[in-house]
């Protein structure tokens, strides 16, 4: 079915926690037509109700996406083609954390394979709809954790050496070179992209929670936490509010421009670790 003429908006990781809440904010608040992506079924559907009951209309849709599968990517991508004309807004919100080393589908380390690799595929296949907009928005949900980020080319599967932090550190730096030089490569258009640091927000991303560490961590922290409503404002800004509109290449946070690291802001950086990208998933990204 194809789109009326309400913005259309796209969020990844939307079956639970601060993806679904965007989407809802999105759709209840801002009046748009909602594609919530996620790679479980049963939860996607069961968040479709959850915004259906928040918006008041039964419009929102389920797309089935696995983020380390690029073949359910391209599917996905196909699927969205087929549904509406245009996207609006697409907000690369769905994230993973793994205690030990795992791989994606395709063979490359899971939290840069799904927080980066998945989503600049994804983005890349559906930049056709986004460059239909009148002002497509692209939302990259980074973390203040890239200032632990680095890539280290001669090991870039982290094969030799793996630890949590250093492995998803380096996928939210990952995200902030993304948001750099799409912006570089987006100039002139009608699109932007922005990135930004959610703050601590107590959803199923982290730790294991189905370990005696993993929740003794998370009973710890849960005071300091943020409600998945409260993590996703800064994203609904940047979806939304007129004043980034026309804006690109920024990271904030509560919804103002913050500072990044040297290392985050080095356009030498992001071009090649783009050209990279580009070379371990075979995918090129088509001219706007």
């Amino acid at each position: 079915m194809k789109d009326d003429n309400r913005q259309i908006a796209v969020v990844t990781g939307a079956s639970g926690g601060m993806g679904r809440e965007t989407a809802a904010l999105l759709a209840a608040k801002h009046g748009m037509k909602v594609f919530l992506m996620g790679r479980n079924r049963e939860k996607g559907l069961e968040a479709v109700r959850y915004v259906n009951d928040h918006s008041g209309r039964n419009d929102a849709q389920f797309v089935l996406c696995d983020l380390a599968s690029m073949a359910s990517i391209k599917t996905a991508a196909e699927e969205l083609s087929a549904a509406c004309e245009r996207i609006d807004v697409l907000v690369n919100n769905a994230g993973v954390v793994t205690i030990g080393r795992e791989e994606t589908a395709d063979g490359f380390e899971r939290q840069l394979g799904v927080n980066h690799l998945g989503h600049f595929v994804l983005t890349g296949q559906l930049l056709p709809l986004l460059a239909k907009s009148e002002a497509g928005r692209i939302v990259v949900v980074s973390s203040g954790a890239h200032k632990i980020g680095q890539m280290n080319y001669d090991d870039p599967h982290l094969l030799k050496r793996y630890t949590v932090w250093g492995a998803y550190g380096r996928s939210k730096v990952a995200n902030i070179w993304f948001t750099k030089e799409l912006a570089r490569r987006l100039k002139g258009t009608r699109i932007t992209v922005n990135a930004l640091h959610p703050g601590a927000v107590s959803t199923d991303i982290g730790v294991n929670r189905s370990t005696g560490f993993g929740t003794l961590v998370h009973r710890m922290l849960r005071p300091f936490f943020l409600t998945p409503e409260q993590g996703s404002a800064t994203a609904i800004y940047l979806a939304t509010s007129p004043d980034v509109q026309g804006v690109s290449g920024g990271y904030y946070y509560k919804q103002k421009l913050a500072p990044v690291t040297a290392r985050a802001s080095d356009a030498e950086e992001a071009s090649r670790f783009w050209s990279w990208s580009e070379k371990v998933t075979g995918f090129h990204w088509p001219e706007v």
